[in-house]
């Protein structure tokens, strides 16, 4: 699964999901082992980080969403995804 960003020990993925069993744009993120899946509107459809990680996390979704959801659309047109700046 491409890597989108990544910063403070988070991992941030996005991937092509066709047929996959989250319709909505999403991400997911990974933290120490701990794993979460995250709409890009801030919903947590499974997993679980810690609490500081997820503010960082959501934060750095607010400050990139519009990335966020070209890449989203790019994925979908079956077309390459492009890094997004880490939060800093």
């Amino acid at each position: 699964m491409p890597v989108v960003s990544s910063f403070y020990g988070i991992i941030v993925r996005m991937y092509r999901e066709v047929g996959g069993k989250h319709n909505q744009p999403h991400i997911h993120v990974e933290y120490s082992g701990d794993k979460i899946v995250i709409t890009l509107d801030g919903e947590v459809l499974e997993g679980k980080i810690p609490r500081g990680k997820m503010h960082l996390v959501l934060a750095w979704m607010e400050i990139h969403r519009d990335e966020l959801y070209a890449n989203w659309q790019l994925l979908s047109d079956g077309e390459k995804f492009f890094r997004i700046d880490p939060l800093k």
